[in-house]
């Protein structure tokens, strides 16, 4: 399956006022390498995430996500060590299309990200007010450089 997004960092958390779904992450990287491999702890379900290198621009990659025991989740997460990080997840509906915001926590504290999947790389999008500077194929906010950041 092909991933296409773009991220961006937040201009203000003034997006909460929209938000209609919040859910805790916490996700580890088992290689972060190329391809990388996460496990995630979404609530109360785990997954394992395999994902191909990006493109040049940074906006599409293979992805391959399964649902796997959140038992395993759980024991996946204790071998990544410190290549682990949370976050708040907020869904935020905007004209047509549903953004995923991230609110950093831990030693990321205050950081917030959105991310955007468009069908297409050419894809056209209004950004909304809350919206900041375009991040997407910045390596510096990628969650598997943010994990591994000591």
């Amino acid at each position: 399956m092909l991933e296409i997004e773009h991220k961006y960092l937040l201009r203000s958390d003034a997006f909460l006022r929209e938000a209609t779904d919040a859910i805790k992450i916490d996700q580890g990287y088992l290689s972060p390498g190329k391809p990388t491999v996460r496990v995630r702890r979404w609530g109360d379900r785990g997954y394992l995430t395999i994902k191909g290198p990006t493109d040049p621009r940074g906006l599409q990659r293979a992805e391959y996500e399964y649902e796997i025991p959140l038992e395993e989740a759980l024991e996946l997460l204790e071998l990544c060590g410190r290549r682990r990080l949370t976050k708040t997840r907020y869904i935020v509906p905007y004209k047509g299309k549903n953004w995923e915001v991230d609110v950093f926590s831990g030693r990321h504290e205050g950081l917030m990200i959105a991310e955007l999947e468009v069908a297409s790389a050419d894809e056209l999008v209004e950004l909304p007010e809350w919206v900041g500077q375009e991040v997407t194929g910045d390596p510096r906010y990628y969650n598997s450089r943010l994990a591994a950041e000591q």
